[in-house]
């Protein structure tokens, strides 16, 4: 996991409805069945940083410890999504059709970023009209509010405060709370120039996976790719803030000028996401 991220969001899904014809009664509508899928379960190198900034108060420095990237996600730590239906069932916006909408990048930082320290800097921010987003791995930020994965106990570089805060002041819970961390503005990018802030809403895709969150977190100026323990466990991604994460594989898309609130609501994020991933992939 690299150096903690300090906290930065939101936005509904809507169905076409079937025409009924003209001359007959209209038959009953059948309901799309959602299959609930299970959710499998990385590392890296340490990540170290500057100091985290997050609502203008900057956060201690710290260091992750080194971690080995696994090759695949964990299989015990599976657990069906029954809150979240993989994004290619119901009508939901499949990852194939985000993907292909940011095979072509437009840079808008003005350098790249380091996916771990002491790895090169070949991480560029693109963006379009609506979006930027992002192509790296995922180390896990289990800092805020703490709980019994998330504590001084289970990650040695534990933080209990968050960038961005619940809307009674506290830290963000990491375990519950779907989020990205996007890098403190710098040199290379200031995300607030692009719409972007705590609760935007991001769409994040592992494999055939689209799970929504809300910016949540900031982390090091120079370093890109970290999400919310309960971010990775939606992927599938093992979310072990030692050991967890993903090497490589997963793009992030924050959907400029969009905010959830209260920057909590799971659900809130999620029906946003939707919507706004679908209007980004299939236009309208």
């Amino acid at each position: 996991m690299r150096v903690q991220s300090l906290t930065l969001v939101a936005a509904g899904a809507a169905l076409l409805a079937p025409t009924a014809a003209a001359t007959t009664p209209p038959a009953p509508q059948q309901q799309p069945r959602v299959q609930v899928r299970a959710e499998p379960m990385r590392a890296g190198p340490v990540r170290t940083g500057p100091m985290r900034a997050g609502l203008d108060r900057a956060q201690p420095m710290r260091a992750k410890p080194d971690r080995v990237h696994p090759s695949r996600a964990h299989p015990s730590r599976a657990k069906p999504d029954r809150a979240e239906p993989d994004a290619a069932r119901g009508g939901a916006v499949r990852a194939a059709e985000l993907l292909d909408k940011v095979r072509e990048c437009a840079p808008v930082s003005r350098g790249r970023y380091r996916s771990d320290a002491g790895t090169p800097a070949d991480i560029p921010v693109c963006g379009t009209r609506d979006a930027v987003f992002w192509k790296a791995d995922m180390d896990i930020d289990c800092d805020g509010r703490p709980g019994p994965r998330c504590n001084r106990r289970t990650d040695p570089s534990y933080i209990a405060a968050t960038a961005y805060t619940r809307s009674d002041g506290r830290p963000l819970d990491a375990e519950r709370l779907p989020y990205v961390v996007v890098p403190a503005a710098g040199r290379i990018w200031d995300h607030r120039a692009y719409g972007v802030h705590g609760g935007s809403v991001a769409a994040v895709v592992h494999g055939d996976r689209v799970r929504y969150a809300v910016v949540g977190d900031t982390g090091p100026r120079d370093i890109i790719g970290e999400a919310s323990y309960a971010a990775a466990e939606a992927l599938g991604i093992d979310p072990d803030p030692r050991t967890g994460g993903t090497p490589s594989g997963v793009t992030y898309i924050v959907f400029r000028g969009s905010r959830v609130k209260p920057i909590e609501d799971r659900a809130a994020a999620t029906r946003a996401g939707e919507r706004l991933a679908r209007l980004f992939a299939r236009g309208g």
